[in-house]
């Protein structure tokens, strides 16, 4: 290894999930080329494991980076997450003592404790990088309820452990500006504005590039969909889950279809399409004006060239304040305008820094359904540069390489 700087990645999610796949690898791929060596310990679900682990381990053998992957644990609640936290624990010990490491990245608040636990035992300075208020998020999204009292327990312990992560890591990422402002007015928050950076969801942007689709690729796509080449196109990517309102978004499709009768909605999803299809009868929309299709992360371009527009409504609440979807990046990285609702971290300044969709009313879709329909005019390229500006991956390495350098010097 050299003079290289050996840095332990723990993470909660997996590598063969879609977001190890974009918002994890990429980054270390590029930091191991800037002299840091990586290890990353990540708890994976056990059928994507089964289906795409041996193929994570190729790439990230050919990125030279070492992978011990665990098994997460579903269930029963909470005694799931203890277990798991208690197996990060004891393995990223057991690493430490093989390896010697000089830095801990914490992606998010469980890895956070192992990582603040092994920097009491070893003295390892860790790097807290929150993703998200994570336990606003549980209580928002409905998963922590507080009337109960063992989740208003939990929600209360990693409150207070979220203080401690903020003051006693060596450096922290907030993945907007609307929610490092936010962290820098919470009372016990003893920190100044420099050891916060911010680093949204970034996107490789040599993969999502609309001048790498090739002529005539499209369209034999378009005809196995059934569109045709005058088609609106509303496109949604990724899954749905518990924030993105699916009905909002379908009831936005119904009233632009009346407007615009050749509109259809694409979804470019793993999520089962009978849910879709169910809840888009509900708003009266014919099933043949709804086409849902599965895609690998290396078709996903292709599939966003499809879009005229890319749609997400999140729900509004204050955990969403630190929020930054990745879908942003990714469609604006294709030149196609999106249309998102206010209130998501920094996704409406985004839109309007750089010209790049619509900002919607949640309770009033008229005026945005008026200007698509007026056939408003986007500079593609333009919206690319903007991506490339704000989302671009060698960006967020770069930014990456200053905290590692800064807390590793």
């Amino acid at each position: 290894m050299g003079d290289n700087k050996n840095v332990l990645y723990l993470s909660y999610d997996g590598m063969t999930d879609s977001l190890g796949q974009s918002q994890v690898i990429p980054y270390l791929a590029g930091l191991t080329k800037n002299g840091f060596s990586f290890t990353i310990l990540s708890f994976e679900k056990k059928d994507r494991y089964k289906k795409s682990g041996s193929d994570i381990r190729t790439i990230l053998d050919a990125a030279c980076i070492t992978w011990h992957p665990l098994i997460y644990t579903k269930s029963p609640p909470v005694l799931s997450t203890v277990y798991d936290y208690t197996r990060m624990k004891q393995t990223a010990a057991s690493l430490h003592r093989k390896a010697g490491f000089d830095l801990i990245h914490c992606r998010s608040y469980i890895p956070a404790l192992v990582g603040m636990a092994l920097n009491s035992k070893y003295r390892i300075p860790f790097i807290f990088d929150m993703r998200g208020f994570w336990a606003d998020e549980r209580v928002d999204g409905g998963l922590w309820n507080l009337k109960n009292p063992v989740f208003k327990f939990i929600y209360r312990y990693f409150k207070k452990k979220e203080l401690k992560f903020l003051n006693r890591s060596a450096a922290i990422v907030s993945l907007t500006v609307a929610g490092k402002n936010e962290i820098l007015n919470w009372k016990g928050v003893e920190i100044n504005a420099g050891k916060i950076s911010v680093i949204p969801c970034c996107v490789d942007t040599g993969l999502f590039d609309i001048n790498k689709i090739r002529p005539g690729e499209k369209e034999p796509v378009m005809r196995s969909l059934n569109l045709a080449p005058n088609d609106l196109v509303l496109g949604y990517l990724g899954s749905i889950g518990t924030w993105y309102l699916l009905d909002e978004m379908l009831l936005f499709f119904s009233l632009l279809k009346k407007r615009a009768p050749s509109a259809k909605f694409l979804f470019v999803t793993h999520d089962d399409p009978e849910d879709i299809i169910h809840k888009a009868r509900r708003h009266q929309i014919d099933s043949r004006d709804i086409i849902i299709m599965k895609a690998e992360r290396r078709d996903v371009p292709l599939m966003i060239s499809l879009f005229n527009y890319g749609i997400f409504f999140i729900k509004p609440s204050y955990s969403k304040t630190a929020s930054s979807p990745t879908k942003q990046g990714e469609i604006m990285a294709m030149g196609v305008p999106v249309i998102c609702n206010d209130g998501i971290g920094d996704s409406s300044r985004i839109v309007e820094q750089y010209h790049s969709g619509l900002v919607v009313d949640l309770h009033n879709y008229d005026k945005a359904i008026s200007k698509m329909t007026a056939g408003m005019q986007y500079d593609r390229a333009s919206i690319r540069a903007g991506a490339l500006d704000y989302f671009s991956l060698d960006e967020g390495v770069k930014k990456y390489m200053d905290i590692y350098i800064n807390v590793t010097k």
